[in-house]
């Protein structure tokens, strides 16, 4: 069953599972899925907390607790959250701790509302780390203008970061500059380079998402032949990018005083057009020293039926350029859909931040105990 989940491992991608409940945690089905299909990871966000915490099951005592307590609504979804990447990182402890520090990571965001608050983003994300107080933590920021002083900041204090929401291949170069500034900034001051991890999450299905949607809207032929291709082409150029930043004389002085490689994470890897193989974004995006973050959906699938071949990333890079190319010569512009995926993807996070303060806000309100 999970012989292409080995072999997956086996080419130097890291499986991370992106999901987490308290289910997941109690029943023992996280320790299972790292005992039996090689899951090295896991990453949240906020529409998986909204997932997790209005199902409601595992949490009720807590919440409970918490609506005796009186506290603010904002508390108590960071003592929930918390406590959850708390377990999780927890039950991962063996793996980081066999991997010297480089999985067995458990990703908590900064509350998405602070996605363009440079100051407000490095205090939440200080805060985030002293209250999960776990090693083996990365501490999600946005990728955005705002976020990535934050991550040059963050990084310099010594904090491993997950960089999210990256979609362009200008953002990823910008991702990758201000983690080798906090690196920098973090030897100036006598850190311990060894000890500080990042990764890059490189967005994958959405960019075919959207760049279809203008394909079909073309309506040529040569349209509909693109389809299904930008993806994996923008996350092929992201892929040689990497290997051309962390091959720079910056990197290697780096390197020598103990730094880690900003691994490329592909995120959002579930596949949204029924059409397609449901593996493609893991089939068709194996290289070394990546991570694939897969909804439960995806990991089984790839389980099942994936068909890992070897490295299907390094050798691609003319033919990724052509693809994108193309896209471009029929009038639909990279830069623009990338900027507008951005921003859906802050807005899809505060919107399920919102709602998900809404929720537990409900039960707070119906678990609170009456006056005498």
């Amino acid at each position: 069953m999970t012989d292409a989940l080995k072999r997956l491992s086996d080419e130097g991608v890291a499986i991370w599972l992106d999901d987490l409940s308290r289910k997941r945690i109690t029943s023992g089905n996280l320790a299972e899925l790292i005992d039996q299909s090689h899951v090295v990871g896991v990453t949240t966000n906020p529409a998986i907390f909204q997932k997790a915490i209005s199902g409601g099951e595992g949490y009720e005592q807590q919440l409970t607790d918490l609506a005796t307590r009186k506290v603010t609504v904002e508390e108590a979804l960071r003592m929930i959250t918390t406590a959850d990447v708390r377990d999780a990182a927890d039950i991962l402890r063996p793996v980081y701790d066999r991997t010297d520090g480089q999985d067995g990571r458990v990703s908590i965001e900064v509350d998405p509302r602070l996605a363009h608050n440079t100051a407000a983003t490095i205090a939440e994300a200080k805060q985030l780390a002293w209250l999960v107080d776990r090693p083996n933590t990365l501490i999600k920021i946005p990728a955005t203008k705002a976020g990535l002083p934050a991550i040059t900041e963050v990084i310099g204090k010594g904090i491993s970061v997950n960089v999210t929401l990256i979609f362009s291949l200008e953002r990823y170069r910008e991702v990758m500059d201000a983690y080798l500034a906090g690196l920098e900034k973090a030897k100036a001051a006598g850190l311990d380079l060894s000890l500080i991890h990042s990764v890059a999450s490189f967005f994958v299905s959405r960019v075919d998402t959207e760049i279809d949607k203008r394909l079909d809207a073309v309506g040529t032929d040569e349209a509909k032949a693109l389809k299904g291709k930008a993806a994996l082409a923008n996350a092929r150029l992201a892929y040689e990018a990497y290997e051309e930043v962390f091959s720079s004389d910056r990197w290697t002085a780096l390197e020598r005083a103990g730094a880690n490689k900003q691994r490329a994470l592909w995120a959002s890897t579930g596949v949204k057009d029924p059409s397609y193989k449901d593996t493609l974004y893991v089939d068709d995006l194996v290289a070394p020293n990546t991570v694939n973050t897969m909804p439960e959906a995806t990991l089984e699938a790839a389980a099942d039926h994936g068909q890992i071949t070897g490295d299907t990333v390094r050798g691609t890079y003319e033919q990724a350029r052509a693809e994108l190319d193309a896209v471009a010569k029929l009038g639909i512009s990279y830069d623009d859909v990338v900027q507008l995926l951005e921003d859906e993807g802050v807005e899809k996070f505060e919107a399920s931040w919102n709602d998900l303060l809404k929720s537990t806000e409900a039960e707070l309100q119906r678990l609170a105990p009456t006056e005498a």
